[in-house]
C-alpha cells in the first residue's frame, strides 16, 4: 500500500543524508495498518525488491523480509509475465506464528554450558547452533531440569520420553548401574530397556553375584520380559530372510543343516556361516549354497560352545 523512506541529516556531518525510519503500509483483506520501521529494515527491502503493490512478510523478532510475489490485484493484461502474481493475504495483518522445535536434554545441556544473551525458551534454543566445548556439571543439569520442568508446567515445553536400549547390560560396571538408579527416578528419564543372555554372574567391579550381572535394588525397578529360544523353524526363516537381504542363494538341504546348527549351537554361529558357504560354493563355480558347503563350512569352524569343551579337554593347552 505504502512504502517510503524518510531521511535526515548526516550526524557526521557533510552533504549526504541518512535514513531515518522507513513507514510501511500492510494490508491484507481484512484491514490496514501503517508501520514505522528500523532503518536497518531498509537493506531487507532493498535486497527483495519490494515496491508498492508486493506481498511480503516481515518477521517481528528479527526483522526478515521475505518477497512472496505480485498483489493479483496488479496483474496486467499481458499473457505472459516473469512477475509471479499472489492472492492478498487473508485475515489480521499482524500474526502469531508458533515455532515448534524438537530439542534433547542434553541439546540444553550444551547450549547453556557458557549462556550468552537472556535465560527464556528463545535464547535457549538460539545458542543451540553455537558449538562450544566446555564442562557439563551436575549442578548445570539439575538447572535444567528446574527450568524444563518449570516450563511443562506452564504449558510452554512437552517431554516426549525416549527410549535408551542398552544391549549386553552384564557388561557395565557398578559405577554405571549407580548413575543409571540414579537417573531413572528423574521425572525426565527415558524409557529405559536392557538385554542380556547371561544368569547368575558377577557385577563387574565387585565380588558379589546378582541375576543378569544387575545389582539387585536396580533388578527391582525393572520388569522382566520372560523370552524362549528359537525352534528350528523360526531358525530357518530367520536364516532365510538374512540370506535373501545379503543376495544369497542357498537351497532347501542347506537351509534345513544351518536350522539344525542353529539349535546345536546358537542362531548367530548358523547366520555367520552364511559368507563361508558363499564363498566356498563361488569356488567351486556355483552361485547357490549346497548342504556339502555348509557341512565342510562346520568343519572349518568352532561355534562358542564348542570352543570352550575344546578348551576344557585339553589339559594344559591354555592357561
Amino acid at each position: 500500500v505504502e512504502l517510503t523512506v524518510e531521511e535526515t541529516e548526516n550526524a557526521l556531518g557533510g552533504y549526504g543524508r541518512t535514513i531515518s525510519h522507513v513507514v510501511l503500509g500492510l494490508k491484507t483483506s481484512k484491514g490496514t495498518k501503517t508501520l514505522r520501521l528500523d532503518p536497518s529494515i531498509h537493506e531487507s527491502l532493498t535486497k527483495e525488491n519490494v515496491s508498492v503493490g508486493d506481498v511480503i512478510y516481515i518477521e517481528s523478532n528479527s526483522g526478515a523480509v521475505k518477497r512472496v510475489g505480485r498483489s493479483d490485484a496488479f496483474a496486467t493484461e499481458f499473457d505472459l509475465e516473469a512477475e509471479e502474481y499472489v492472492p492478498v493475504p487473508k485475515g489480521d495483518v499482524h500474526k502469531k506464528k508458533e515455532v515448534v522445535q524438537d530439542v534433547t536434554l542434553h541439546d540444553l545441556d550444551v547450549a547453556n554450558a557458557q549462556p550468552q544473551g537472556g535465560k527464556d525458551v528463545v535464547s535457549m534454543l538460539s545458542s543451540l547452533g553455537k558449538p562450544k566445548k566446555t564442562e557439563i556439571t551436575d549442578k548445570l543439569r539439575t538447572e535444567i531440569n528446574r527450568v524444563v520442568n518449570r516450563y511443562i508446567d506452564q504449558g510452554v515445553a512437552e517431554l516426549v520420553p525416549g527410549v535408551l536400549f542398552v544391549d549386553e547390560v552384564h557388561m557395565l560396571d557398578i559405577e554405571c548401574f549407580t548413575y543409571l538408579n540414579r537417573s531413572l527416578e528423574s521425572t525426565l528419564s527415558p524409557i529405559v530397556i536392557f538385554a542380556t543372555n547371561r544368569g547368575v554372574c558377577q557385577i563387574r567391579g565387585t565380588d558379589i553375584l546378582a541375576p543378569h550381572g544387575v545389582p539387585v535394588d536396580l533388578l527391582d525397578r525393572m520388569l522382566i520380559v520372560r523370552t524362549m529360544p528359537y525352534s528350528k523353524e523360526e531358525m530357518m526363516q530367520i536364516i532365510s530372510i538374512r540370506a535373501s537381504v545379503e543376495g544369497i542363494e542357498l537351497n532347501e538341504e542347506a537351509l534345513k543343516l544351518m536350522g539344525d546348527i542353529g539349535t546345536r549351537a546358537s542362531l548367530r554361529y548358523a547366520v555367520q556361516m552364511l559368507t563361508p558357504a558363499r564363498i566356498l560354493g563361488e569356488t567351486t563355480g556355483r552361485t547357490k549354497i549346497e548342504k556339502d558347503d555348509v557341512m565342510e563350512v562346520d568343519k572349518l569352524f568352532f561355534d562358542g560352545k564348542a570352543s570352550a569343551r575344546l578348551l576344557a579337554q585339553s589339559e594344559g593347552y591354555m592357561k
